[in-house]
């Protein structure tokens, strides 16, 4: 049998080292000695003796910081030895390895698997308090691997000036950076008319690190500004 479909670029890796390796840029595999965590739903295909067990956000605080704020990662654990190819709707995937000391806060739609190493809560993104809708991020750290998705080829902003973001592109950051909230639009007679750009308002970041940006915007969080802010009291809780 002949075809391209057969040709070296889309067989399978292998490897002689276990862990997380790209078998494409859509597509995750991890060579499983133990466990690792990963996005419910994320699996495609596995070979080997692998068992699959569902974690909700993982464990009760997450679980109800996700379902006050909407942010979070439904997590299944991977335990067990052989294969595991992971994917996201086609979405480019990317790994990140990060060192003892390291943070990176992201966005738990961009988050497809993570050593089961690293540590992550849900955090309220510094200085945009309730005014901009749904701003919380998954928070990273430890020793180990994650691999991200993005819809496209980002782009890495270093942070040595005064940088805005659109809150829905930005897929993650140093979490050592500063943010705000700073309102991108103007008003005017025109804004009072119903007109409108689009970009109400924007992340604003500094300090020193990066940011990644997605050439395209994940849709914002459904919620109102009241309902948050009656749940203001809790998160206050929950986030502390």
């Amino acid at each position: 049998m002949r075809s391209a479909l057969f040709s070296a670029e889309n067989l399978e890796k292998e490897s002689a080292q276990p862990g997380m390796r790209l078998q494409n840029s859509k597509m995750l595999k991890i060579e499983l000695n133990g466990e690792a965590m990963a996005r419910v739903g994320s699996m495609v295909a596995y070979q080997g003796q692998v068992q699959f067990q569902a974690l909700g956000s993982g464990g009760l605080g997450k679980f109800l910081k996700q379902k006050l704020t909407g942010e979070g990662v439904p997590l299944m654990k991977i335990t067990g030895r052989g294969d595991v190819f992971l994917a996201d709707f086609a979405k480019d995937v990317h790994i990140i390895d990060l060192e003892p000391g390291d943070a990176l806060s992201i966005n738990g739609s961009s988050v497809l698997a993570f050593d089961s190493s690293l540590q992550y809560d849900i955090k309220m993104v510094g200085g945009t308090g309730m005014a901009a809708s749904g701003l919380f991020n998954c928070v990273f750290s430890g020793h180990g691997r994650i691999a991200i998705t993005t819809k496209g080829t980002p782009v890495v902003l270093n942070v040595d000036a005064p940088t805005y973001v659109d809150p829905q592109a930005a897929v993650c950051w140093s979490a050592n950076l500063q943010t705000g909230y700073h309102r991108a639009e103007q008003l005017g007679l025109g804004t009072l008319l119903g007109r409108s750009t689009g970009e109400a308002f924007t992340m604003s970041f500094a300090g020193q690190g990066f940011v990644v940006v997605q050439p395209s915007e994940e849709p914002p969080i459904q919620g109102s500004g009241t309902q948050q802010q009656q749940q203001g009291g809790l998160l206050g809780n929950l986030l502390s």
